[in-house]
């Protein structure tokens, strides 16, 4: 797990200030893992710690801190003697409240004392983990005498989606919370989207949608799903000659070998291009194509979105 700058520049930009919670480490069984992390603020919340009486105490607690702007701590607590929970391990909780991020760096670790014992001095083993950061780029959640060191999340990964259709729209509610990527969603006119985009998705609409390829980075990842077979057609066109990581089209067999052949006569090599898109056997309802979507991304930790979520 990694420290998602983004989303929390997101959320100070919205509420002003955060309580951030994060597992530090944990003993016995927990209900998530190591370096799942929560944002607090004083009417919501964002992410998950594992739900339940472990997060609701966490968040009552973090809204409390943030009310008096307290200084870091962590505690420990034992799930079954604490909380009546199953899990019968026991959870150290980092609590931190930011207003900046002027100390998180943009990439490798960040790494600083929470616990209020915490020695004064950074610990070695995480000084060599700073330099391993720099140098190697290998970057690990630590947590040793009271100071945490998380990983911030790389770069993200571009992904366009072009269509707000059904697909378009079961596809954003289900990548949009995911850590790692940056949404763009594209479509003809406002209406088209619904009344409410998810945080951090970049929606944008025009005319002529096509005339956004040019925009998008060569190393995006693109999902062509639109209401017009004639404007996928124009997108896969123009992808084509603008490069891209990776390309999946929606469609059937017989559109996807109607446009393999147009694709050709243009003089592109369609083989780049994955159509249809999504697991056959869990169906071609909406969400079912999100789902199947949304894990061929998350099994990968590079683009691969071509050939890999064809069927």
């Amino acid at each position: 797990m990694s420290l998602d700058r983004a989303t929390l520049a997101r959320a100070l930009a919205d509420h002003g200030a955060v309580a951030r919670v994060v597992i530090c480490a944990h003993q016995g069984s927990s209900p998530r893992e190591a370096g799942a992390a929560m944002l607090v603020w004083p009417d919501g919340q964002a992410g998950t710690i594992g739900g339940g009486a472990l997060e609701f105490e966490a968040t009552e607690a973090a809204r409390a801190m943030l009310a008096e702007n307290a200084a870091p701590r962590i505690e420990r607590i034992a799930l079954g003697p604490a909380l009546n929970q199953c899990c019968g391990g026991a959870v150290s909780l980092g609590f931190e409240v930011f207003t900046t991020l002027d100390q998180v760096p943009e990439t490798g670790l960040y790494v600083r004392p929470l616990a209020r014992d915490a020695s004064a001095e950074m610990p070695m083993p995480l000084r060599r983990a700073i330099k391993a950061a720099r140098g190697e780029g290998v970057a690990a959640l630590r947590f040793l005498q009271g100071w945490l060191a998380e990983p911030v999340c790389p770069p993200t990964r571009p992904l366009w989606i072009w269509g707000a259709g059904h697909v378009g729209r079961a596809l954003v509610q289900v990548l949009a919370p995911l850590p790692g990527l940056s949404l763009t969603w594209i479509d003809t006119a406002r209406d088209r989207f619904p009344d409410t985009i998810p945080p951090g998705v970049d929606a944008r609409w025009q005319d002529s949608p096509a005339a956004l390829v040019s925009q998008a980075p060569r190393d995006a990842e693109h999902l062509v799903l639109t209401f017009s077979h004639a404007l996928d057609l124009e997108l896969c066109h123009r992808l084509l000659g603008h490069g891209f990581a990776a390309c999946g089209l929606i469609g059937s067999a017989t559109k996807w070998a109607r446009f393999r052949s147009r694709l050709q006569a243009l003089g592109h090599d369609p083989s780049r291009i994955a159509c249809p898109i999504g697991d056959p056997a869990l169906g071609k309802h909406p969400q079912a194509i999100a789902i199947s979507v949304a894990a061929a991304i998350l099994s990968r930790s590079t683009p691969a979105l071509a050939r890999e979520i064809a069927s």
